[in-house]
């Protein structure tokens, strides 16, 4: 799990799992996307994304209002799907768009910038674009989040 914000952390199933780690991290509200899951004291939502899927736009807006709710109440989000690298990675690039009213392409390295593994499914990214009626070509995103040059990703 890897916060993008203060608020607002992107992760995989795994760390969904365990109530006492996600409350050490004070995880408020969890939006999945792999399976559902349930916790007491945590307001969890499961919404069925598939990597290769277009978003639906009443999907997008249930994740983003879910994720702008608890915002807006001061509450920390963690997204999370599979192997925090796609479905995940999707929605916090479109939060931080939201919040921060960030482009996508920009969105994007500020997610990189945490967790460095993230790349966005062609379907999904291709959806985002569409949403927000940014064109962003698939190429231009991956060679965004390449490492530089001599740079590497410590992080896993």
């Amino acid at each position: 799990m890897d916060a993008v914000r203060s608020w607002l952390l992107i992760g995989k199933y795994r760390d969904t799992l365990s109530r006492t780690y996600l409350q050490s991290q004070q995880i408020q509200a969890l939006l999945t996307f792999a399976e559902p899951v349930e916790h007491p004291g945590i307001i969890c939502r499961y919404l069925a994304v598939e990597d290769g899927v277009p978003l639906t736009t009443q999907v997008f807006e249930t994740g983003l209002a879910f994720i702008d709710h608890h915002y807006r109440n001061n509450h920390h989000v963690l997204v999370a799907c599979g192997a925090g690298i796609s479905r995940s990675a999707t929605f916090v690039i479109a939060a931080l768009k939201q919040t921060e009213q960030l482009g996508l392409l920009e969105a994007a390295r500020v997610v990189s910038q945490a967790r460095p593994s993230i790349l966005p499914h062609y379907v999904l990214w291709q959806s985002l674009c569409n949403y927000y009626h940014e064109d962003v070509p698939y190429l231009t995103l991956v060679r965004a989040l390449q490492p530089k040059h001599g740079e590497q990703h410590l992080h896993t």
